[in-house]
């Protein structure tokens, strides 16, 4: 091999494969860095496109669940509500019962009125009671559940107003209802068994809702930690694996430094030529 001052080509050659050594070092180290063998599109373009699709996905789901989540919310108190508003009814019908019968005196029907009109205004606070973050499915207003299911919120469950106001529909019951005569008693008993049959078809109707809203949400569960799953399979770094890794490397650095060093003196052996 010819002596050159000019060009020292195995010293070019060591740096050369020290400059490699250094790159790969650092690849790992940042893969150690952040736990991620692709966290941009320098490290594989085509995968970590497709990681970052699946991460939106993964954030839409998080919104899914909040909104599944409200929802449920929403559905339970108004379910408690209704279930607490049939049981009232329940015991006014005892009370009408009791009020209807004709042989009944004038003062016993007035305590019988007394614990009717009761659990009559009992319904009214808890219809006014039975709102959650804004909504109230049971009052006189309008609100519904419309809960997102998917990314796209193209898939909706929808749970429609049940008015359980006295006099509003479901509850024939009025607020000034009383049954201090035997003909009221017997009016009033006609209007809490249609209000206990219309009540019950909204507990259906308001539990069978519930169960789909938390059917929903047990699926956005299982869909969410799949995808997280699936973004860790494509991106995320064997850490045991780079260890080993590094700790090879930092050898190999170390030994191509010394390399270099030593290719670098290897243009002075010129000199013993001219001693």
């Amino acid at each position: 091999m010819a002596f050159s001052v000019n060009t020292n080509a195995i010293a070019l050659s060591a740096l050369f494969n020290l400059n490699k050594t250094t790159a790969q070092l650092e690849t790992v180290q940042n893969r150690i860095n952040t736990g991620l063998k692709i966290s941009s599109p320098k490290d594989n373009a085509a995968i970590f496109s497709i990681a970052q699709k699946l991460r939106a996905d993964l954030k839409g789901y998080n919104a899914v669940k909040q909104s599944l989540d409200r929802s449920i919310s929403i559905a339970d108190i108004a379910l408690a509500a209704a279930g607490a508003i049939s049981d009232l009814l329940i015991e006014m019908k005892e009370k009408t019962v009791a009020a209807a019968d004709i042989g009944l005196d004038a003062t016993s029907r007035a305590a019988l009125n007394e614990d009717f009109s009761s659990l009559r205004d009992q319904i009214t606070i808890i219809v006014n009671n039975a709102e959650f973050n804004g909504t109230n499915l049971l009052d006189a207003g309008t609100d519904a559940i419309v809960a997102i299911t998917n990314p796209t919120a193209s898939q909706t469950i929808s749970i429609p107003h049940q008015n359980l106001t006295l006099g509003g529909g479901n509850v024939t019951i009025t607020a000034a209802q009383q049954i201090t005569t035997q003909t009221l008693a017997e009016a009033a008993l006609t209007n809490v068994d249609d209000s206990l049959a219309l009540v019950n078809v909204v507990l259906t109707r308001l539990g069978a809702g519930s169960t789909s809203l938390e059917t929903q949400r047990i699926f956005a569960d299982k869909i969410s930690d799949t995808i997280e799953i699936g973004i860790g399979n494509l991106v995320d770094a064997n850490l045991a694996k780079e260890s080993a890794n590094l700790q090879a490397l930092q050898v190999k650095q170390q030994l191509g430094i010394q390399a270099l060093s030593i290719a670098n003196q290897a243009p002075q052996s010129i000199l013993n030529i001219f001693g």
